[in-house]
């Protein structure tokens, strides 16, 4: 199945998506939701992205609480999943759909690590300097549970939040190498699902000195 450069699906992905997404090495995911807490706000959209900048959008009805096509996508090994500030999303999906996505890849660890000239890490800043695109974020803020169609603000910006990904994981990869931090960048990406567990819990100042 050839991908369309962009496609909207409800509730879960299609069979012949997940083949055609299936093959890929990398694949960018994003959340869209009603907040920031995962236990009261609810999962609304899942964007992914391939390396050719397709983009797949699926939309969650209220109460849905499996997409088992999904999950086998965002859990296969053969794939890394590369999301820019990997805790939310990865904790969104978990409590939501029960998927532990892995492989994982954090743009904004990466970015942390690598890009230590800089305290600006958001998507839209790593995305101007490392692309050379400006990203339009009016849409971030608004209604992503609505019930009609979304507008084509939401769908332009949702889609860009994972066009870009995977270039820019390929130009953080190379500077974490030249700067001799790419093994320290595996292992606190090896340490997000334990993280999440303990965010979900209530254990996320566990770190904390008090």
């Amino acid at each position: 199945m050839a991908l369309k450069p962009f496609q909207i699906c409800d509730d879960d992905l299609t069979p012949d998506l997940v083949k055609a997404l299936a093959g890929e090495a990398y694949l960018a995911v994003d959340t869209e939701t009603m907040g920031l807490i995962p236990q009261r706000d609810r999962l609304c959209v899942v964007q992914l992205a391939n390396a050719a900048g397709e983009v797949v959008l699926l939309r969650f009805s209220r109460g849905v609480r499996q997409a088992p096509l999904l999950a086998k996508l965002l859990t296969d090994p053969g794939i890394e999943k590369i999301f820019h500030y990997a805790r939310f999303d990865l904790a969104m999906l978990r409590y939501h759909l029960g998927i532990q996505v892995w492989p994982v890849f954090c743009t904004k660890i990466a970015s942390k690590l690598a890009r230590t000239y800089t305290s600006k890490h958001s998507l839209k800043d790593v995305v101007s300097e490392l692309c050379g695109v400006e990203l339009n974020k009016a849409a971030q803020s608004s209604d992503w549970g609505a019930v009609h169609a979304l507008s084509a603000e939401q769908l332009e910006y949702a889609a860009n939040d994972v066009r870009y990904l995977i270039p820019v994981r390929h130009k953080l990869a190379q500077m974490l190498q030249r700067e001799e931090r790419w093994e320290l960048a595996q292992r606190c990406f090896q340490h997000l699902p334990t993280l999440v567990e303990l965010d979900l819990l209530g254990y996320s100042n566990v770190f904390e000195h008090q």
